[in-house]
């Protein structure tokens, strides 16, 4: 018998922890899944006898070299900062270890160490990054193995709401972590754009997007992530002039969720006296000029010229900045209490669907001619918990620990699904699961 060691059971573990117990019979596998809170893992386990609940704490350094020594395989689902710390253990038990996020500079210190070891860490299996890179590099080696030159990519996925779910002027809920959501684009983002490097700083960030009609889903817009630099040497495309991966909301957001970049209310460097007692409405206040006599509502619109618009004053209203009601968290940063309300509001109800949406566009030359390939996948959830963020975060997942467990991956050190023997297989099936691209090509113009 194989036992499968799962760390972590948050929402994004729903479909990787049934993948694995519905194959479990037919692989002669075991599944223990180890949680800080054992009864979660137990909903999770489900009574199946194949499967197995335990408590997990990656801080207890005895009882977790314990736990991870009785695996044969490690998936890791705990928060990213933690996977290190999993990893070094998996290293020093030649333990294979799997994982969704990404491959961080901390981890890739362990790459000659794993590959000693004779032991595998796949990373970046989830959905972004995961199904971003095996779908793309499928089209992208396609392109190549027919002679075509590339020399734009531009990639874009989202996770929002259904439509049918669509009910708060903010056109999104939470299908994620929300501090994620809270800290996105912090920093500087980085593209190349025909040739020529761009550079936009945090605070300019949400004034620099892109729209995209996408599917039959309608209008979005898309703010650039991070670092998209990167994956030229990623996807072996290092020369390529245009280089772009952005992140999709509706139309409206960027501009109501800059109004918080401008404040500074997504700060997370320090605490707020008295935080505990102080209100929604005092929060926003102390951003901004000592005036007692203005109303919050009418300083913030004079302090940014955002939240002057009718329909961007609505949804904050909506979200509930300027409520009097106490905040209850204690020595708290700017990024906790806006992470706390956003929580609060944009909670997806039991019966509420998510919406995942992931768009690829390939220009290339091929011959004489300039060709465009567009690459579309949208999922919706089932509910509150089988989101389809959980979907396509946790398959992929559970596919890869099913291929290196049968002998179909053969590899050490750390690795991101952008070879062929990983993807093509990976991709074959999530197609049977629902998980499937539609691809459109057509000659691009240049005249």
């Amino acid at each position: 018998m194989t036992d499968i060691l799962v760390l972590g059971a948050g929402l994004s573990t729903t479909y990787l922890i049934q993948y694995l117990l519905d194959h479990s019979e037919e692989f002669d596998w075991h599944i223990t899944v180890a949680d800080i809170d054992e009864k979660l893992a137990q909903q999770k386990v489900n009574g199946n006898p194949r499967g197995k609940a335990i408590t997990f704490d990656i801080n207890d350094d005895l009882e977790s070299w314990r736990t991870i020594a009785k695996a044969d395989v490690v998936i890791s689902m705990l928060p990213a900062f933690m996977h290190h710390f999993v990893a070094k253990k998996c290293i020093d038990l030649r333990k294979p270890m799997l994982t969704a996020s990404y491959v961080s500079d901390e981890i890739k210190k362990y790459d000659e160490l794993a590959k000693k070891a004779g032991i595998p860490i796949l990373m970046e299996l989830g959905v972004d990054p995961g199904i971003d890179h095996m779908s793309a590099m499928r089209v992208i080696n396609e392109i190549k193995e027919k002679g075509g030159e590339i020399n734009s990519f531009h990639s874009f996925t989202g996770g929002l709401v259904a439509p049918e779910s669509d009910n708060n002027p903010w056109n999104y809920k939470l299908t994620w972590n929300p501090r994620n959501v809270v800290m996105a684009g912090n920093g500087v983002s980085k593209f190349i754009q025909e040739g020529r490097y761009k550079y936009i700083p945090y605070f300019r960030l949400f004034d620099r997007l892109l729209s995209r009609k996408i599917l039959d889903l309608g209008e979005f817009e898309a703010y650039p992530n991070r670092d998209s630099l990167s994956y030229r040497e990623i996807y072996n495309l290092k020369d390529i002039p245009t280089m772009y991966r952005g992140t999709l909301r509706r139309p409206g957001y960027a501009k109501a969720w800059n109004v918080f970049v401008k404040l500074g209310a997504t700060d997370d460097s320090y605490t707020m006296e008295d935080s505990e007692n102080m209100t929604y409405r005092d929060f926003i206040n102390s951003f901004m000029q000592f005036e007692p006599n203005v109303p919050v509502e009418i300083k913030l619109q004079n302090y940014c010229d955002n939240a002057a618009d009718p329909v961007v004053l609505e949804k904050l209203k909506w979200l509930g900045v300027f409520d009097k009601r106490k905040i209850g968290l204690k020595n708290a940063t700017p990024a906790q209490i806006l992470q706390k309300l956003i929580q609060e509001k944009w909670k997806l109800d039991p019966d509420d669907k998510d919406l995942l949406v992931m768009q690829h566009e390939f220009k290339y030359v091929h011959g004489n001619e300039t060709k465009m390939i567009i690459s579309s996948m949208a999922l919706i959830g089932e509910d509150q918990e089988k989101t389809a963020m959980a979907k396509t975060v946790g398959l992929p997942l559970g596919i890869a620990t099913k291929l290196l467990l049968t002998g179909k991956i053969k590899k050490t050190g750390i690795h991101r699904p952008v070879d062929k023997d990983m993807y093509e297989p990976i991709l074959d099936e999530l197609e049977t699961l629902g998980i499937k691209f539609k691809e459109v090509e057509y000659l691009v113009d240049n005249s």
